[in-house]
């Protein structure tokens, strides 16, 4: 046992300074700075996109002048009630004094979306819409309902409202449900960037028949065991730097701000009162261990199906399916953490690929402990087997055969038959 985890380490530290000491990691470990940069020019594009969207949009109101002001104020009123990603377009007034505008002309203008036209008398207007039922014609409809009701209602005096905020109300179910996707949706960010490269790391040995010598001298076990490990050094110090980044970035951005603004906007304080149901501690240090599982699960999986490629283009042709394997795991853990204590939760707590992701999520939703350390015994026991079956497969498949699964050796032997054969 001493030997076979010696050997484990060797090979382990082998794979990881083999990935680290080479100046194609600085470009690897620099690379979440290509994708922010990415995805700031998106983010800008899309919120142009969007503001010049709204701009453009409008819906219209023919009104007596004495009408115009109450509908202005009644516009206020309800927009400032309306959450800011549900107010309806911008309020446009055309005076009806005289000749009043024709409605189907307005919504024929250039230069701007309108999408309903209010006209007539307040108390029973014409309200032409681009689409039949939809919300800016209601809207209009509302606005004046609005002003009818203030006018039958006379001068009603102001409601003194008094407002308190909640600072010790605890964190809501739908803060905590919103923690658990989070933790799901890193830990999988960080198994697709990472967990994707064991597929290859044993290409280049199978072809230089570096596995054959290994295999001759130490048991395949310690030798899988020990690529995941070194892969895992390489995903801890990956995470570490960028960890340490994070921290020092927003320190820095804490001690340059107003100490007078931070107080008087209030949301770090409301922040901290958002916390997961088993604790911050608990929650940070469970995470992390579910991530070393989920590397350790997909990369024993990958590793596994990735010793059985005896091409590069082999190795290119796994990686739809690899990808397609990650995903269906993060859909099945997402639909999980929405619907906490469900079936589906359950099942994919229990089902081992999935499993690190969906209890991670479940430890933001529920305060248990003891749960977690009988989940990461599951998990480390899908491990071992996963690493048993990919040695035993690799051992029947590659080494008694030469390369690759028996029967794609087959199939590559009547391909090579046929060309050879004359027409």
């Amino acid at each position: 046992m001493n030997a076979f985890i010696k050997n484990m380490f060797v090979i382990a530290r082998r794979d990881f300074l083999a990935i680290v000491a080479t100046p194609t990691f600085l470009l690897f470990l620099l690379a979440p700075l290509f994708m922010v940069g990415m995805g700031l020019v998106g983010g800008v594009g899309a919120s142009q996109l969007a503001d010049s969207a709204r701009g453009a949009g409008r819906i219209v109101a023919i009104a007596a002048p004495a009408d115009i002001e109450a509908l202005r104020a009644a516009d206020g009123r309800l927009r400032e009630a309306l959450p800011r990603g549900e107010r309806p377009p911008m309020l446009e007034f055309r005076s009806a004094d005289g000749q009043a505008p024709d409605p189907l002309a307005i919504t024929r203008e250039k230069g701007a979306d309108t999408y309903a036209v209010m006209s007539g008398d307040l108390t029973a207007p014409r309200i032409v819409e681009r689409e039949a039922g939809s919300r800016p014609g209601r809207y209009l409809a509302l606005l004046a309902s609005d002003v009818v009701l203030h006018r039958a209602a006379g001068t009603v005096p102001p409601v003194a409202v008094t407002y308190e905020a909640i600072t010790h109300g605890g964190t809501s179910i739908a803060a905590q449900q919103s923690l658990g996707f989070g933790a799901v949706f890193l830990i999988f960010l960080m198994t697709l960037l990472l967990a994707g490269q064991t597929v290859s790391s044993l290409a280049e040995e199978k072809g230089n028949k570096v596995i054959e010598i290994l295999a001759a001298a130490v048991p395949l076990e310690s030798v899988f065991l020990g690529k995941l490990l070194g892969m895992l050094g390489v995903a801890v110090l990956f995470i570490a730097f960028w960890s340490v980044v994070a921290v020092a970035g927003g320190f820095v951005a804490l001690t340059q701000m107003d100490p007078a603004a931070i107080a008087a906007a209030g949301k770090p304080a409301a922040a901290l009162t958002v916390a997961p149901a088993s604790g911050w501690p608990f929650f940070f240090a469970i995470s992390l261990c579910y991530f070393v599982m989920a590397f350790l699960l997909l990369g024993a999986v990958f590793l596994g199906v990735g010793a059985q490629a005896g091409t590069v283009r082999e190795i290119q042709m796994l990686s739809l399916p690899i990808t397609i394997f990650q995903v269906g795991m993060f859909s099945l853990s997402a639909a999980a953490a929405s619907a906490p204590g469900s079936g589906l939760a359950q099942f994919a707590q229990i089902f081992p690929f999935s499993s690190p992701f969906a209890m991670a999520a479940r430890a933001a939703t529920d305060g248990a402990h003891g749960i977690h350390l009988l989940t990461l015994g599951w998990q480390a026991i899908w491990v071992a087997l996963t690493v048993y079956l990919s040695v035993r497969l690799f051992r029947a498949g590659v080494l008694s055969s030469g390369s690759g699964w028996k029967f794609w050796k087959k199939a590559r032997t009547v391909a090579a038959a046929e060309s050879a054969s004359p027409h």
